[in-house]
C-alpha cells in the first residue's frame, strides 16, 4: 500500500540492463482456490474498479476469499465519484460497491485488511480544498460487505496516518503517523481494528523518521514493536533502523546497512528476521534484530539504480520475503518481483508485471502462494500472481 500512502499524504499536505537472469521453474500451488501447479508468473485474473476511477488502496483477506480497493473517478467538473468496493480474489469481479459518493469533493482510501479479515477505510471530508475532516470506518469480516463498524483512534484532525503495517497474522497492528500542525512529529501506536482499542501514542524521537524522509513500518508481533526504516536519502548514508516498544514507549535503534531511501520493509516475527530494500545501492538487506546484525544482497542482473527493489512482502508460511521491482532485472522489459527466503538466498522472479514508481503493495495469500499487485499506467486495475 505504499504508493497509495504516499499519493494520500500529498493529498493531505496540499489541500487535503538489462542482464537477464533465468526465473526458476518450479512449479508452485496454482491460482487462487484451485489446485492446479504453474510456475511462478503474473495471473490472468484482473480486478477493475467498478466505475473506473484510479484505486486509492487495495488489500485482500489473507485467509478468506475476498478483497478490499477504494476508487475515485474524476469528474469534468474537477469534483469525484468515489466508492469502496470488495472483490473475489478467485475471479476478479467486484462483489459489491459498499459505499460511494457522487459529484464529491471527498475520497475513501483503504488502508489496508488487519487481524482477522478487517477491512480499515479511511474517509476524507473536504470544504474548499482542504480535508476537515477524517473518519475511519471498518468492516469485519471483510465478507460482510458493509461498514461493520467505527475506527476511532486517537488523533486530531491534523494528524495524518502515513501507513499501517500488514499484519493478518494477530489481532494487534501498528500505525504510523505524523502531526501536519507545524511540528510534524512522527508518532507511532498500535492498535485491534475490530475491537477498536489503541496503545499509547508514542512520539518517535529521532529526526530520521520524520514524514519527509518517508520511513517504512513493519510490525514485530511477537515483541510487540513498530519496526522502522529510514535515511535522508543522501548517496553516502546509511539508513536508519528504529525499535519502538508499543507498549512502554521504549527506543533503540541501530545503523542499517546499504545507501539512500529505504523503499520497503517487513518483517517475520516468528524468527525476528526483517527484510528492507535501498534505493542507491538498489540491494536487499536482511537484520537479525535481536542482534543488530545483517548482510546486504544484491538483486538479481540488476545493474543501476532504476533497479532498486521497492515495497517488500512476507509469507509467512512458506518464509519467503517478496520485493517488487519497477524496472525488471530478470526479464527484458516491465516490471518483476524477485523472491528471496529469510538467509537472503534468491528463490525466484515473478516477470511481466507493470509496477508503478512509487513502492506498491503485494498482497499475498500466502497458503495458496498468490496475490494482487497494481497496474500501471492507469492504476484503475489490479492483476493477479502466483510464486
Amino acid at each position: 500500500m505504499r504508493a497509495f500512502r504516499l499519493l494520500a499524504v500529498v493529498i493531505f499536505l496540499f489541500g487535503c540492463a538489462s542482464s537477464t537472469v533465468a526465473a526458476q521453474t518450479e512449479t508452485r500451488r496454482g491460482p487462487a482456490l484451485d489446485a492446479e501447479t504453474v510456475p511462478a508468473q503474473p495471473g490472468t485474473v484482473f480486478v477493475h474498479t467498478a466505475l473506473g476511477g484510479f484505486i486509492l488502496g487495495y488489500d485482500i483477506d489473507q485467509t478468506g476469499t475476498e478483497g478490499l480497493l477504494s476508487e475515485s473517478l474524476t469528474l469534468p467538473d474537477g469534483k469525484n465519484t468515489v466508492a469502496v468496493e470488495s472483490f473475489d480474489q478467485r475471479t476478479g469481479e467486484i462483489l459489491k460497491i459498499v459505499s460511494q459518493q457522487t459529484d464529491t469533493k471527498n475520497d475513501f482510501v483503504t488502508l489496508g485488511v488487519s487481524g482477522q479479515s478487517t477491512g480499515l477505510i479511511e474517509f476524507e471530508h473536504v470544504s474548499g480544498i482542504f480535508v476537515d475532516k477524517r473518519l475511519y470506518a471498518s468492516i469485519h469480516p471483510l465478507n460482510a460487505n458493509k461498514f461493520t463498524g467505527m475506527w476511532t483512534p486517537p488523533l486530531t484532525k491534523t494528524d495524518i496516518i502515513e501507513d499501517v503495517a500488514e499484519n493478518q497474522a494477530t489481532l494487534t497492528t501498528a500505525v504510523l503517523a505524523f502531526d501536519n500542525s507545524g511540528s510534524f512529529n512522527t508518532f507511532v501506536f498500535s492498535s485491534n481494528v475490530a475491537a477498536d482499542t489503541f496503545g499509547p501514542l508514542i512520539t518517535v524521537t529521532d529526526p530520521v523518521f520524520a514524514f519527509n524522509d518517508s520511513p517504512v513500518l513493519a510490525y514485530d508481533s511477537a515483541t510487540n514493536q513498530a519496526v522502522l526504516g529510514a535515511s535522508n536519502g543522501c548517496p553516502n548514508c546509511s539508513p536508519a533502523i528504529g525499535l519502538v516498544d508499543l507498549a512502554t514507549g521504549a527506543q533503540n535503534e541501530f545503523a542499517g546497512l546499504g545507501f539512500g531511501f529505504i523503499n520497503g520493509i517487513a518483517v517475520d516475527p516468528g524468527t525476528g528476521i526483517a527484510c528492507t530494500t535501498t534505493e542507491i545501492d538498489f540491494s536487499v538487506e536482511f537484520y537479525d534484530l535481536a542482534s543488530q546484525t545483517g548482510i546486504i544482497v544484491p538483486i538479481p542482473g540488476a545493474t543501476s539504480q532504476a533497479q532498486s527493489g521497492q515495497a517488500v512482502a512476507f509469507d509467512p508460511i512458506h518464509k519467503l520475503f517478496l520485493v517488487g521491482q519497477e524496472f525488471s532485472s530478470t526479464a527484458r522489459g516491465g516490471s518483476s518481483i524477485q523472491v528471496f527466503d529469510e538467509r537472503g538466498n534468491y528463490v525466484e522472479s515473478i516477470n511481466g508485471l507493470s509496477l508503478p514508481a512509487s513502492p506498491a503493495l503485494m498482497a499475498l495469500h500466502p497458503s495458496l502462494r498468490a496475490g494482487y499487485v497494481i497496474v500501471t499506467p492507469a492504476l484503475t486495475s489490479l492483476q493477479s500472481f502466483t510464486y
